[in-house]
């Protein structure tokens, strides 16, 4: 099927999507504890209190991956279950957890992929400051060693942040996501702390003898509105100065990119003699979500941004209104691998995914949108293997459906449906697709 021997097949997740029990043996708040429980934050009111309820169901869904078959799971450590006040003790209790998740993954034979952070800050750190304030980046190294220290001798994979360009864009600049800051441009600090705090915390996972080490960024191609217009094509520039190449060019090349378009502050009041050298220590992967292209024109009117994003039209979309183009993943792909040639590291894709509006009828959701937006998009993947672009693992989102951030517990993007209110786990048309593609994939 074009896909090579050891090609890794996963399931994704993240802790505060799916793992409840907030206030449980220990667990100190997050940022996403208090925005969730801010009115008017989150659709309807939601919260991650219960979610998935997988602190205490986590048996039922590690069973569910080994029917899955898959060979990988990639799930998040809750920082503040490990250390709730974000430095100083560390909470057992919190690192058990993990230990017994790892523990029963591999007793299934499924590699286990810790993600360091998916957007969960221990609230006192954000009240210190957060991720503008520098001293974040070394607590979160500080983090990663005590999470290998118990850790390092079982997890496979180790991915220090998730999509930093979302908590930069969506948490600090926009204020639509936790911890709800609407600084704009002034939130640019925010990018170089984390990915100094990424760079720390690759030394302390290999001081640790961590296996692989990378990190996950959000990666949307930027096309401009109109392919004639140099204004649009300037605009689709600077989007893509900002979401594809501010968290990857300091990793993988040791250089930012030209962000003068953006009309921000200059990096240079927080970047440090050093830091790029920090920042850029060598990587065993490169973690690639993508969900949609992003469509860009010149600015209509004098603003905070020097581009306007624009409807996707001409695609089928998704139950969220996301454009629906697999051929833009490929496109990435070879992006990545021209833009970076032999200084790219291996890539995996860490999440690719879909929500449609999915109900139970009959006891059955058929979710053939699903399948045929996985067809497609690993379809996109072989074609890259195929060019000879060095891809060597597939992770959907998700394996279940999940608290899914401003959106609450509307949107659903998993293999499997959950009840919320039962909290019973029904596996969709999907699920056995996915398992029947792994099988022959395998074969």
């Amino acid at each position: 099927m074009g896909f090579p021997a050891g090609f890794q097949w996963g399931v994704a997740t993240a802790a505060y999507q799916i793992e409840g029990a907030v206030d449980e043996d220990g667990r100190g708040p997050s940022t996403w504890d208090t925005f969730a429980h801010t009115p008017g934050r989150v659709r309807d009111g939601h919260t991650g209190d219960v979610a998935c309820d997988h602190y205490h169901r986590w048996p039922e869904d590690v069973a569910l991956m080994a029917d899955l078959g898959v060979d990988a799971y990639r799930f998040s450590i809750a920082w503040p279950r490990v250390q709730p006040s974000g430095s100083g003790p560390v909470n057992a209790k919190g690192l058990d957890f993990y230990e017994r998740l790892v523990d029963a993954l591999l007793e299934r034979g499924i590699s286990p992929a810790a993600t360091l952070y998916h957007w969960d800050l221990p609230q006192p750190l954000e009240d210190a400051g957060g991720w503008m304030n520098r001293d974040t980046a070394y607590r979160f190294a500080e983090f990663a060693y005590i999470a290998a220290e118990r850790l390092a001798d079982r997890v496979d994979r180790w991915i220090t942040l998730n999509e930093p360009v979302v908590v930069t864009a969506y948490g600090y600049a926009f204020g639509v996501y936790a911890p709800g800051r609407a600084l704009m441009l002034d939130a640019l600090p925010t990018a170089h702390h984390q990915l100094l705090g990424h760079g720390l915390a690759v030394s302390a996972l290999r001081g640790r003898n961590a296996r692989a080490v990378g990190l996950t960024n959000h990666y949307s191609p930027a096309w401009p509105a109109d392919g004639s217009s140099p204004a649009d094509a300037n605009a689709a520039l600077a989007f893509d100065a900002f979401m594809n190449r501010l968290f990857t060019d300091p990793v993988v090349d040791g250089r930012y990119p030209d962000l003068s378009a953006l009309g921000g502050p200059p990096l240079s009041g927080f970047v440090r003699d050093e830091d790029l050298k920090v920042i850029s220590a060598p990587i065993d992967f490169l973690g690639v979500n993508y969900y949609q292209p992003t469509r860009l024109r010149a600015p209509a009117e004098d603003g905070p941004l020097p581009f306007d994003m624009v409807d996707v039209t001409g695609y089928p979309t998704t139950g969220m209104g996301w454009p629906i183009v697999p051929d833009a993943l490929l496109g990435l792909l070879r992006t990545l691998t021209e833009r970076y040639g032999a200084s790219l590291p291996p890539i995996h894709i860490t999440e690719n995914g879909c929500s449609f509006p999915d109900e139970i009828v009959n006891g059955v959701v058929d979710d053939t949108d699903r399948i045929e937006f996985l067809e497609s998009h690993i379809g996109a993947v072989r074609t890259a293997i195929e060019e000879g672009i060095d891809v060597r693992g597939y992770f959907t989102w998700s394996l279940l459906d999940n608290f899914e951030w401003s959106e609450g517990y509307h949107p659903r993007f998993g293999l499997v449906h959950v009840d919320y209110e039962t909290q019973k786990r029904t596996p969709k048309r999907s699920y056995a697709w996915y398992r029947d593609h792994i099988t022959s994939a395998r074969s």
